[in-house]
């Protein structure tokens, strides 16, 4: 054992002599390496970045939502017809706020979207038509002033909440919306709560550009409607979404009278499902960037090969010379190997920290979510192994089966 622990040490100090006394073209053979590793680990912390970004800002929104949509999923790739779209009916939402045992909140919506004005100043926006119970749902606080009531809800009041980037646009000068009175398609609404700030999404959408209203009257006064976009609802908790949606989907099926051979005219979907399907999506994204990033390492391998067969060649008189005095072929075999596994690790390290350097500019710079997993750190030293060993085994075997009386006499 400590025989082949030496001559391991003294192939190493001959490969590293070798490596150094070549330390542009070494560098040259690593530079591919690096911008390969530098490639996939950034491409990877911009992918999982945005899928941890992504299901952080679906659970601020609570996992345990349920969100119930009029029609049936497309079959077939054809749409529905619109009548199908105008199946939930207020009727419904009673119905389930009544008889539903897995579910804590629930609020039917209908939205309108307009100009809000107030004096000089106005802004584009949408009202959303809710009950109260949609902010428990949906996880907003009121920084100033209160929420509409049971009592607006029957009366269909002309009452709102509004977010903060409406209180931004129309009281520029920082007053106290509330009490104050807005217009919305020419309705005044008075302004009893503000809700507190949300930001953007991480699809770029204002959370804070809304205004919350009793939905009876976004439905009587804006919309004239008798349908509802579709109801919101918050289970138990995460683990009873399951038990909850085939709740809703039996009180519905029943409500709307639906024989046992028909398709739903409803759709339910889950935050937990969007959560798992926006990752699917991004991990689906993610290798495809990698794969392609990854070719670079592959032309990077086909650049250390290429550079190891040159400094065979180079070395010809050197590797006789060595053979002359007992070195066997595994040992000339080996030194090379050992040379291009260097190169390739070497590469593959400075690839790892330019990597995460590019990755935390990107996120300076560009305010991208970035977040590099551990494991493709050690993937990437795993790959520049295999591509070190397997690039550098075929001028390794040349460079063993090498004559050693014709390599001294080569010139």
């Amino acid at each position: 054992m400590h025989t082949y622990f030496m001559n391991f040490i003294n192939l190493l100090k001959v490969a590293l002599k070798a490596i150094s006394s070549n330390k542009f073209r070494s560098f040259l053979s690593m530079l591919g390496i690096i911008i390969g590793v530098a490639a996939v680990i950034v491409m990877m912390a911009i992918g999982q970045g945005s899928k941890e970004s992504i299901r952080a800002n679906l659970s601020q929104m609570g996992t345990n939502i349920i969100m119930i949509r009029p029609g049936a999923d497309m079959r077939g790739g054809i749409r529905q017809d619109p009548s199908a779209m105008q199946t939930l009916k207020v009727d419904d939402y009673e119905k389930i706020r009544s008889e539903a045992k897995y579910i804590t909140y629930v609020s039917p919506e209908v939205t309108a979207s307009g100009q809000c004005i107030n004096g000089n100043n106005n802004t584009s926006t949408t009202m959303y038509g809710e009950s109260p119970e949609y902010l428990s749902i949906k996880q907003w606080e009121v920084t100033n002033g209160g929420v509409f009531t049971d009592e607006d809800i029957k009366k269909s009041a002309k009452v709102c909440l509004v977010g903060k980037t409406v209180v931004d646009e129309l009281f520029p000068n920082g007053q106290d919306p509330v009490g104050k009175v807005v217009r919305f398609k020419s309705i005044p609404f008075r302004i009893v709560g503000v809700l507190k700030s949300k930001g953007y999404n991480n699809f770029g959408m204002d959370q804070d550009n809304l205004l919350i209203a009793p939905y009876t009257t976004v439905m009587k006064r804006l919309t004239a409607q008798t349908y509802l976009s579709s109801v919101n609802c918050s289970a138990l908790s995460e683990e009873m979404t399951d038990d909850a949606i085939d709740e809703l989907t039996a009180i519905l099926r029943r409500q709307h009278k639906l024989k046992d051979e028909s398709d739903d005219d409803f759709t339910i979907r889950s935050q937990q499902e969007m959560m798992d399907t926006m990752s699917s999506t991004m991990d689906t994204v993610t290798i495809i960037l990698v794969v392609a990033a990854a070719f670079s390492l592959l032309v990077a391998g086909i650049g250390i090969m290429n550079i190891m067969l040159v400094s065979v060649t180079e070395r010809t008189k050197e590797i006789g010379l060595r053979m002359a005095v007992g070195a066997r072929g595994l040992d000339i075999s080996n030194q090379f190997l050992i040379e291009s596994i260097i190169i390739s690790l070497t590469g593959g390290a400075l690839g790892v920290v330019l990597g995460i350097m590019l990755s935390e500019g990107a996120h300076a710079l560009f305010n991208l979510p970035v977040s590099v997993p551990m494991w493709s750190i050690v993937v990437s030293f795993v790959v520049c192994t295999i591509i070190g060993v397997g690039f550098g085994y075929f001028p390794a075997r040349k460079a063993a089966r090498m004559d050693p009386i014709e390599a001294i006499r080569y010139e």
